[in-house]
């Protein structure tokens, strides 16, 4: 059985799973967010923990229980304490504002980019070089942060451009004569 899927996801109080034929659910203080079931996997729920155990013995089924165990054990999380990105832009005249749902980023085009946030996604700018996207679905933050590292994606001379906080950028030797 998959290492991942025999780990049980604690449910903690005030976070409410409803468990469905087709969807599982998760409420709580961040919001509400939903999976849907596969068949190849039961889930058991019992004293506040889940269970996800395989409906078979397949690979497919086996590798498909730690999936659907990491999946809620992450709308768990993110309806308790939320995820977030961080972004740094590196480069002379770069910066990025804030406002409201929307995010202008000035990082060396002609024009401003302006990218509207969807619905339960937040992005914050503390300095006009850092940006913070915070949400409850860690999938739907971690897309929102490549699409706007995909704006201006880092160059590997100067190391100009949009990059994660935590990322290294090689940075080449230009060509000799």
């Amino acid at each position: 059985m998959s290492r991942v899927g025999k780990m049980p996801v604690t449910v903690p109080q005030g976070v409410d799973v409803s468990i469905k034929a087709d969807q599982i659910s998760v409420k709580g203080a961040g919001g509400t967010l939903s999976v849907a079931a596969n068949s190849l996997v039961t889930v058991q729920q019992d004293a506040g923990k889940l269970t996800f155990v395989p409906a078979n013995e397949s690979r497919e089924a086996n590798a498909m229980s730690g999936t659907m165990r990491q999946l809620v054990n992450n709308m768990v999380v993110g309806v308790t304490q939320g995820f977030e990105k961080k972004l740094n832009l590196v480069g002379v005249g770069y910066k990025a504002q804030a406002q409201g749902a929307k995010l202008n980023l000035a990082v060396g085009y002609s024009h401003p980019v302006n990218i509207d946030m969807p619905a339960g996604i937040k992005v914050e700018t503390p300095a006009p070089t850092e940006i913070i996207i915070k949400g409850a679905d860690r999938q739907r933050v971690g897309q929102i942060a490549a699409e706007i590292r995909a704006v201006r994606p880092p160059e590997p001379y100067k190391g100009k451009g949009i990059r994660y906080a935590d990322e290294r950028i090689t940075i080449k030797e230009t060509k000799k004569k």
